[in-house]
């Protein structure tokens, strides 16, 4: 059976803590509420791109505890295919602690792996992964295992470096798109983190890799650079962020989905800020993860 998008990840459990403000470095802060949510970026953006299409499936390992089985349960009901999605028996499932500013949504993350880097190269040598018409992978399961997946890859190839580590040049040569954001664009890049022009961005991007890649820029929307085409910047829809976590999961989920489709890099990656945007009005990684007619009334209002 063919594959629209094929996700092989992460799937962690998510622990969320609301503040007034983000801790500092040796700082406390008192959290203003609690509560947990399925999450993981692997899972994350298989659940984004199964709200917008069928076919989407998910390759990856939890532990053999409640954790892990309501993850899987909550990707199955959400029209993901979780059959590749391996339970673990002496790892915990993977968790997440988040903090999360009240005003704003601004977020800081702190993963703990468990079971995700159990994950093996024999793990995606599997049909979903063989015969997707897009495979999208990040950084939260081992090299290995990422590389293992590309190579047995037929379709198009989207890679997340989340979380930033050095690439092997081989590796970028098999990625058709690379989508970072800017924090991770200037690791891979070797410069400091800060804030960018548009233009750093499309140059930093250019030394990194010859492919294409697309720089999600938060509130600023995304940078699409193709060679030596003129960079595109594509600004989102306004809408009133209530929690950013999960922006970006959400923009590789529909992004994967619209190259699915066969849009064309630009035309997709309007497609997935729309959505991200809209992603950020709901509270959690998934709290709303929008469906594609609304995020197609977003792009025309």
């Amino acid at each position: 059976m063919s594959r629209a998008v094929t996700v092989v990840g992460s799937l962690n459990l998510d622990l969320i803590v609301g503040v007034h403000r983000l801790p500092g470095r040796g700082e406390t802060v008192v959290g203003t509420r609690t509560g947990s949510s399925p999450g993981g970026k692997g899972a994350n953006q298989a659940a984004a791109a199964g709200a917008l299409r069928s076919g989407v499936a998910m390759v990856g390992r939890v532990g053999d505890d409640s954790a892990g089985h309501s993850l899987i349960a909550d990707l199955e009901a959400r029209g993901v295919d979780v059959s590749a999605v391996l339970p673990t028996s002496g790892v915990p499932t993977g968790t997440a602690t988040i903090a999360v500013e009240d005003s704003g949504g601004e977020n800081l993350i702190v993963v703990a792996p468990g079971a995700n880097h159990a994950l093996r190269p024999a793990d995606v040598d599997v049909p979903a992964v063989r015969v997707a018409k897009v495979l999208l992978l990040q950084l939260e399961v081992p090299l290995e295992t990422v590389r293992a997946a590309v190579d047995a890859a037929s379709g198009i190839v989207v890679l997340n470096p989340a979380p930033p580590q050095a690439l092997p040049a081989d590796l970028l040569d098999r990625v058709d798109v690379l989508v970072p954001n800017e924090w991770e664009l200037s690791q891979l890049a070797g410069e400091p983190p800060r804030l960018y022009e548009p233009r750093e961005l499309a140059a930093m991007s250019r030394r990194v890799t010859l492919g294409d890649v697309v720089v999600t820029m938060g509130a600023r929307g995304a940078l699409v650079v193709q060679g030596t085409r003129e960079p595109v910047v594509i600004a989102p829809p306004v809408v009133t962020p209530v929690d950013t976590t999960g922006a970006g999961d959400c923009f590789c989920g529909a992004l994967s989905v619209a190259l699915a489709d066969g849009l064309g890099l630009a035309v997709a990656a309007r497609y997935a800020v729309a959505a991200a945007a809209l992603s950020t009005t709901g509270v959690g990684a998934r709290g709303l993860l929008p469906d594609d007619s609304t995020v197609r009334t977003a792009l025309t209002g």
